[in-house]
C-alpha cells in the first residue's frame, strides 16, 4: 500500500538549533501513529512540519499525492502547501478556538472561508461532527462555556469538518485536568476505530499502548525506534525507551 504522508530527508533548524536531523518516515492509510519522548525531542516540531505550520529547513513532505519538494519555490510552492492543508486536520494543545463565535461557527469557518463550502451544507457537516463528538447540545454556546474537555472535542469536530485525509493530534491532552482527558482520549479512539489516518504525539502512554498501530520514539531530533506497540512495550531495544516504558509503569503504580 502507498503511503500516505511520506516524509523524506527532513532537517529543521531554528537558528544554529538542529532540532530535526534527517528525519525519513512512511505512514500508510488508516494507521494510527503515535509519536513519544522526552519533552525536547522534536515531536511537535516534527507534527508542525507536516502541515508547514514550521517550515522544513531540508527534505520533502508528501501527503496525500501533494508532494512539497525542497527546490519548490514562490506561487507553486505557497500553492502545494495549501493543498497539503487541506489534506490535514490539526488539533493543537491549547484548542485555538474563536470566543467571540459559538461552537457552531467555529466549526463552520474553515470550510466556508477556506474551502469556499455553501454555509447550509457546512452546517449540516459541522451538526454531524458535533454529535459525532457528543457536543452537538453545546452548538450555541461560546468557548468560555465550555470545559477543557468540551473545548477539546469541539477542535476535533472542527477539524474533522475540513474533510482531511490525515488527522494530526499534538498533545491534545496536556492542557486538560486528568478527569477531563479521558472523554478526549475516547473521541480519539472513536475517530481511529472508524479508520482515520493519524498522527499523534502524545504522553499518554495508555492510548499509545492500546490504540496505535506503530509507535515511534524520538530522542534528540531522531527517530530511535520504531515498532508496533506490544513489541516497543514489552521488548524496548533502545535504553532511552527502556526509560520511557519504566517511568511509565511506575506512574501507573
Amino acid at each position: 500500500m502507498l503511503p500516505i504522508v511520506k516524509i523524506s530527508n527532513l532537517d529543521k533548524y531554528f537558528g544554529r538549533l538542529h532540532v530535526l536531523k534527517n528525519i525519513s518516515l512512511e505512514v500508510p492509510e488508516r494507521e494510527v501513529v503515535c509519536l513519544i519522548g522526552r519533552s525536547g525531542s522534536g515531536k511537535s516540531t516534527l507534527l508542525r512540519c507536516i502541515n508547514f505550520l514550521e517550515e522544513p529547513s531540508h527534505g520533502s513532505i508528501e501527503v496525500d499525492g501533494v508532494k512539497v519538494p525542497e527546490d519548490a519555490k514562490g506561487a507553486e510552492r505557497r500553492k502545494l502547501i495549501h493543498d497539503v492543508r487541506l489534506r490535514t486536520g490539526m488539533v493543537f494543545q491549547e484548542f485555538n478556538l474563536f470566543p467571540h463565535m459559538s461552537v457552531l461557527e467555529n466549526v463552520i469557518e474553515g470550510p466556508v472561508i477556506v474551502k469556499g463550502m455553501d454555509r447550509k451544507q457546512a452546517i449540516e457537516l459541522a451538526e454531524k461532527n458535533l454529535n459525532h463528538v457528543d457536543m452537538l447540545w453545546k452548538k450555541d454556546e461560546y468557548p468560555m462555556r465550555l470545559s477543557g474537555g468540551q473545548k477539546q472535542r469541539v477542535a476535533i469536530a472542527r477539524a474533522l469538518t475540513m474533510e482531511p485525509r490525515v488527522m494530526l493530534f499534538d498533545e491534545p491532552t496536556s492542557a486538560l485536568d486528568p478527569e477531563l482527558i479521558g472523554e478526549v482520549m475516547n473521541v480519539m479512539k472513536k475517530i481511529a476505530f472508524e479508520g482515520m489516518t493519524m498522527i499523534v504525539v502524545t504522553h499518554e502512554m495508555g492510548f499509545a499502548r492500546d490504540v496505535a498501530d506503530r509507535v515511534i520514539v524520538m530522542a534528540d531530533g531522531g527517530l530511535i525506534e520504531d515498532s508496533k506497540p506490544e513489541d516497543l512495550f514489552n521488548n524496548p531495544k533502545d535504553p532511552r525507551t527502556k526509560a520511557l516504558i519504566d517511568r511509565y509503569r511506575a506512574e501507573e503504580q
